[in-house]
């Protein structure tokens, strides 16, 4: 291949799995220097995202917490059946314990738990690039963590770790004080409110720089998976804590600005707001209608446009395979009773179907032209009953190319 352009070593090189080109980087120093070159990384990460999503896969349960595993899916243009191929990952030394925040262009944020506390690492699993961060906020008893968003900053080509915590205020007066049925015991306190704080901490030209944006007047409920559409993280908010209103704000990575964005018709009284998540690069609202019992999920076409908002799946009832009961079993039996509110979605194939994700403990995919569902399988070492997932791109993003002094 020594005699070809390289424009074409590249557009050849880009098509194949990352795992095979990470292979490659021992053929030659040639080879080596190409891997890293940003235009043929820039080409890979766009093939890679027009293929199917894949995923990245925490495990939360003995006797293999904490290992990570990637899932690609694999289906037939032809047919609609979907397969998923696991893969084990090898894993940060320095972080024993952590929490999978989120994915993006193919780098993981992760954020240490128990003895790593406030540590948050950003790393690629497949070229095995990593970079610990400085601690947001500083370790106080009057603190606590809200929410965590990821992303890249598209104006400056910086990457963004953005963190609202709760600062949590007290006041003595009457109604605030938590008098003890002992009369010995000390009067407690308790917080009369929450005011969150926005810390922001940049990574790109030189040495991570963090910076505190001040309060905001809304607090953001935790969501499992991130949700970045248009440049911007979203979340769903209530204004002071109070859930009289229920808000969808973004986060301008650019600008750094919050603002308000149009909620869909289905926030209402007789329908429960469960979650936001990205469908197809859109941003969507998934609510349970209670009347119906079905899961909907409502599509913005037109970011930023309230009239673009539609009602695009209705998802009945449906109890995956893996957790239905043993037919010696009662199916009256109270531990079966499954409402979809435990139901997740984390994405749409190819094929149009919607990903899906139960009680945290079994995954498949609702095909909403045939109204059907298929179960999946997932074979791991052991058998884990808890696990943490997000939608990951693959990529060959090296963290040294973005951290590099200007």
């Amino acid at each position: 291949m020594d005699r070809l352009p390289q424009e074409l070593v590249i557009d050849i090189l880009s098509r194949l799995p990352i795992a095979t080109i990470m292979q490659s980087k021992s053929v030659n120093r040639a080879w080596r220097i190409l891997i890293r070159n940003q235009v043929f990384v820039n080409m890979h990460f766009k093939r890679m995202v027009e293929n199917e999503p894949s995923f990245i896969l925490q495990i939360r349960d003995q006797p293999i917490q904490n290992q990570l595993y990637f899932g690609d899916f694999s289906s037939h243009p032809n047919d609609r059946n979907v397969t998923i191929i696991t893969k084990k990952l090898t894993m940060l030394p320095l972080l024993t314990n952590f929490h999978l925040v989120s994915s993006c262009n193919g780098l993981l944020c992760l954020r240490g738990t128990h003895r790593s506390l406030g540590l948050i690492c950003i790393y690629n699993p497949f070229t095995r690039d990593s970079i610990e961060l400085p601690k947001l906020i500083a370790k106080a008893p009057s603190h606590q963590v809200g929410v965590l968003g990821f992303g890249l900053d598209a104006t400056t080509n910086k990457y963004k770790v953005v963190e609202v915590s709760y600062k949590r205020i007290y006041r003595a007066s009457p109604s605030h004080v938590v008098r003890p049925v002992n009369r010995l015991a000390p009067q407690i306190i308790a917080p009369s409110s929450i005011d969150s704080e926005v810390h922001i901490l940049t990574v790109g030209n030189g040495s991570p720089t963090r910076r505190n944006l001040g309060s905001f007047p809304f607090h953001f409920v935790c969501q499992k998976s991130q949700v970045l559409v248009n440049g911007k993280l979203h979340w769903i908010s209530y204004p002071r804590g109070s859930k009289a209103y229920i808000a969808i704000m973004s986060f301008d990575l650019g600008n750094e600005q919050f603002k308000e964005v149009p909620r869909p018709d289905c926030i209402s009284s007789d329908r429960q707001f469960h979650e936001l998540v990205v469908l197809r690069g859109c941003l969507s609202a998934v609510c349970f209608d209670y009347d119906n019992e079905e899961l909907e999920i409502w599509v913005m076409k037109e970011y930023d446009v309230k009239e673009s908002w539609v009602k695009q799946f209705s998802i009945g009832t449906y109890l995956p395979k893996i957790l239905q009961p043993d037919e010696r079993e009662s199916l009256n039996s109270s531990m079966f009773y499954m409402p979809k509110t435990c139901m997740r979605v984390l994405c749409q194939l190819r094929s149009g179907g919607i990903l899906l994700e139960y009680k945290i403990k079994a995954l498949f995919v609702y095909d909403p032209h045939c109204r059907t569902f298929q179960n999946f399988q997932l074979t791991f070492e052991g058998i884990p009953r808890c696990f943490t997932l997000a939608v990951h791109v693959a990529s060959l993003n090296w963290i040294d190319t973005f951290i590099e002094a200007p």
